[in-house]
């Protein structure tokens, strides 16, 4: 304990992860969010058009519900373009970042120490695209850390391969 101190360190020094040149999402990634948009507002639609068959006294309200329901799919494929447009991420020597939001951005880092597992998914949409998702896990609950959706899948197996080899290094 004679050793010990505690020095003050100068915040101004540290490295700043703003600084950093995220990579973009791919553009068909773009193309799989409209697609599950639309196929999600399909079928609300047909819930909808079912029971308003089947309930004549909601008729009144049909053009109503048809207002909201277009206003809503706006605001929808709105704020998911808004998202697509702030995602990125990027890979530096000691760490992963992601960057996400639509109102607030948000800035994950993740240094590779704490990476216990990393996952590579594809969606029924996205294989169609050739894209992938890639998920990062830390120690400690049963979710993803970071997913970074949108990348071309030979890419996002470098990634896995990169994320793979930091986490053998570890042990």
């Amino acid at each position: 304990m004679k050793n010990f101190s505690n020095e003050t360190i100068d915040t101004t020094k540290l490295p700043k992860f703003e600084e950093v040149e995220f990579s973009i999402l791919h553009t068909d990634y773009w193309k799989v969010t409209v697609l599950n948009v639309f196929l999600f507002f399909l079928i609300l639609g047909g819930g909808l058009s079912v029971l308003l068959f089947f309930n004549r006294g909601l008729l009144v309200f049909a053009v109503g519900i048809a207002v909201a329901y277009f206003l809503f799919l706006f605001l929808v494929l709105f704020f998911s373009r808004i998202s697509f447009k702030k995602k990125g991420f990027a890979f530096r020597t000691h760490d992963v970042l992601f960057r996400h939001g639509v109102i607030a951005t948000n800035t994950i880092v993740i240094p590779y120490n704490r990476v216990q597992h990393v996952a590579l998914h594809e969606g029924l949409i996205s294989r169609y695209f050739g894209l992938a998702k890639i998920e990062v896990f830390t120690a400690g609950g049963n979710a993803s850390d970071i997913e970074i959706p949108g990348i071309k899948k030979e890419q996002a197996e470098n990634i896995k391969q990169l994320l793979m080899g930091k986490i053998q290094k570890q042990l």
